[in-house]
């Protein structure tokens, strides 16, 4: 059964940082692409980053771009977000999904409060 879940999200001021993770198991990791992507209250699910199987190719979302880096460690089944100079506007739920896939967390949020 394939599974992932978020962790690492909390309450940071704005200029904080958090590091989120993405547990995989049932399913062998190093054969997929990965996402990132957020929902704040009242708005679309948006991407935000994404990395291939063997993390040669990285993607993210002009709105993240110099703060936020992703990266994976196939081997222990891992995929991170760290997200730097965090600002109000980041504050949403974030899931990480197999790319093109049905399979998604369940979400961790993220709040950028003062």
């Amino acid at each position: 059964q394939y599974q992932l879940v978020e962790s690492g999200g909390g309450l940071v001021q704005p200029g904080g940082s958090l590091r989120l993770s993405c547990a995989a198991s049932g399913f062998t990791l190093d054969y997929y692409a990965i996402g990132w992507f957020r929902q704040a209250p009242g708005k679309e699910r948006e991407g935000v980053s994404c990395i291939s199987s063997n993390g040669g190719s990285i993607k993210y979302a002009d709105s993240v771009k110099g703060r936020f880096t992703i990266s994976r460690d196939n081997a222990k089944k891992m995929v991170y977000l760290q997200m730097n100079s965090l600002k109000s506007e980041d504050t949403a739920v974030y899931y990480c999904t197999l790319v093109g896939s049905k399979y998604w967390g369940q979400g961790t949020q993220v709040t950028v409060s003062s």
